[in-house]
């Protein structure tokens, strides 16, 4: 006797809007905010969580548009 497998059809998800202004403001200046925070961790906390100084600093410097595409919609 095979096993068969039956694909059931898959729930549909709303319709993502995109965000507004406000909102991709606010999350500009969170990312910037969290970007700054990082870099002024001390050297211990960076080892806690797996990264350099040097790739603190990088993460720093990063342009506030330089974000992945998804966090902007």
């Amino acid at each position: 006797m095979s096993a068969r497998t039956t694909s059931l059809p898959r729930p549909t998800l709303p319709a993502r809007r995109q965000a507004g202004l406000f909102t991709r403001l606010a999350a500009a200046f969170a990312l910037y905010s969290e970007r700054r925070r990082l870099a002024e961790l001390p050297d211990h906390m960076l080892d806690d969580i797996g990264i350099s100084r040097s790739e603190a600093n990088a993460e720093a410097r990063r342009e506030i548009w330089d974000a992945p595409q998804h966090w902007w919609l």
